[in-house]
């Protein structure tokens, strides 16, 4: 006998948080499976709180950025990336989480999460149309930062562990990684 494991759908993931069946857990929706999430260590909290202050500091009202919450995606996917930096204003989000179309670009702070971040997320990124990932090894101090889709992958894999970068929405933009990395 094979088993097969039951897929969810967003509608059913955002049903289960409704009735509060998923209260105390920390997991997100991931090509219709529910993952449980490693929690944060206290560099990974300390990086993206002072990541996420820098971009709302140089981006002023040009971008929202958000923190560890749900996005959604067309593959029965509600991952929570670390950063998110989206189209303004705050209120398209009132009623609905962000979605592929919404993204100027994604961070994930990977200390212990590196293989998953640039495996798993990468892959689900790409696949989502996400024009621009950014992972953030804490180990290495070193960006990678993914970009030119085709054909659902990133074409271009940059690594930085100095300088700047400008992301694609922004060239205008100078991101100092030593702010980052701080």
């Amino acid at each position: 006998m094979t088993l097969i494991a039951a897929k969810w759908s967003v509608d059913d993931y955002q049903k289960m948080i409704a009735t509060g069946l998923l209260d105390g857990r920390s997991v997100e929706l991931i090509n219709g499976a529910i993952i449980q999430m490693v929690p944060a260590g206290i560099a990974d909290a300390f990086c993206c709180r002072g990541t996420a202050k820098y971009l709302r500091t140089i981006l002023g009202d040009r971008a929202e950025i958000s923190e560890a919450h749900p996005i959604s995606l067309p593959s029965d996917s509600e991952p929570e990336p670390d950063i998110a930096v989206l189209k303004t204003p705050d209120t398209l989000y009132q009623n609905r989480h962000p979605q592929p179309d919404d993204i100027f670009w994604l961070i994930e702070i990977a200390n212990t999460t590196l293989v998953n971040d640039l495996g798993v997320k990468r892959e689900l990124y790409a696949q989502a149309g996400i024009s621009e990932y950014w992972v953030m090894n804490l180990q290495t101090s070193e960006l990678k930062v993914f970009r030119d889709l085709s054909a659902n992958e990133y074409r271009s894999e940059i690594s930085l562990d100095s300088g700047t970068i400008s992301p694609l929405a922004f060239p205008d933009l100078a991101i100092d990684l030593s702010r980052l990395f701080r």
